[in-house]
């Protein structure tokens, strides 16, 4: 008899053992797993944030300078038959706009920051009227003063980060330079070559 209780009481030992090195490896494997999800998360996020301001024009502006751009305030709009336009400035910019920048014969300061951004339209399905609107993104047109860096084109860094709606990715544009920029802007010198006008109401 004493022998028989003996040996269930070694036999429920190692069953407790047993269950210990069980839960064990359960409790390891969830962590591990967990840690593999997480690393995963960590790697994909940093993969997506890198992918817009990781680029830099051929011109050497980066696309990092102009890090929030999509909460700056709108300082005009434009359209062509092929693209609508809205105008964005950081606080420096519109800061001058309001001082009377560039109708006022200043320029406007070191550190003004202007971004185009492109659409191709389409006539609007829902509205009652006849409306064009934001079809496709395609483009962020970039412009940034820095008189230092861009001395030979009065003071204005140019370059445009092309939009691919297929991948979800931006792309600098390796004509960044020759596509308008400075050209195109020369027109407006007197203005310290800002053609959209900034209406404060």
């Amino acid at each position: 008899m004493t022998e028989l209780v003996t040996e269930s009481v070694a036999q429920k030992q190692q069953q407790k053992r047993e269950a210990r090195t069980i839960v064990g490896r359960i409790a390891s494997f969830t962590f591990a797993e967990t840690v593999v999800v997480a690393l995963s998360l960590l790697v994909a996020t940093t993969v997506y944030a890198q992918d817009k301001y990781s680029l830099k024009s051929p011109s050497g502006i980066a696309f990092s300078d102009f890090r929030g751009y999509e909460d700056w305030a709108v300082v005009s709009s434009a359209r062509t038959d092929e693209v609508l336009k809205v105008i964005v400035g950081n606080q420096t910019m519109i800061k001058a706009f309001k001082a009377g920048v560039p109708g006022n014969g200043q320029s406007f300061p070191e550190g003004s920051m202007i971004v185009k951004l492109q659409w191709k339209p389409k006539k609007s399905t829902e509205a009652q009227f006849a409306v064009d609107v934001p079809d496709v993104f395609t483009q962020a047109f970039v412009m940034e003063k820095d008189s230092k860096r861009f001395s030979k084109t009065g003071g204005w860094g140019y370059a445009v980060f092309n939009y691919d709606a297929a991948s979800d990715k931006f792309t600098a544009d390796p004509k960044s330079l020759s596509d308008c920029g400075n050209a195109c802007h020369t027109v407006v010198k007197a203005k310290d070559y800002i053609f959209h006008p900034y209406d404060k109401r």
